[in-house]
């Protein structure tokens, strides 16, 4: 993961089972601690992270996920609705989370 960390601007998940799972949320948790402000995407093909998405806004509705910790991870349709999704991604700093060192 590090070397992979080093050289990429986003990083976007494809279908997947429990390491593309497990993936998306480690890295997210980087991006909640501020060690990284880069983006974190779902290619979310024919609705086949909805479920998911539904699960961190019920999280998020319910206290356990801050507004700023769900907009970490962004979602398309498409890889076009993807694309703009990633250019236009601006990082939501949450001043109540600092880095651990």
């Amino acid at each position: 993961m590090n070397a992979m960390f080093n050289h990429v601007d986003a990083f976007i998940a494809l279908l997947g089972g429990l390491g593309t799972l497990e993936e998306i949320f480690y890295i997210s948790s980087w991006a909640q601690l501020h060690i990284h402000h880069k983006p974190i995407s779902l290619l979310n093909v024919n609705g086949f992270y909805d479920n998911l998405l539904s699960f961190l806004d019920q999280a998020m509705e319910q206290k356990f996920l801050t507004s700023s910790a769900r907009q970490i991870i962004i979602s398309g349709a498409t890889v076009e609705q993807l694309i703009d999704q990633l250019q236009s991604f601006i990082p939501v700093i949450d001043p109540s989370m600092s880095r651990i060192n």
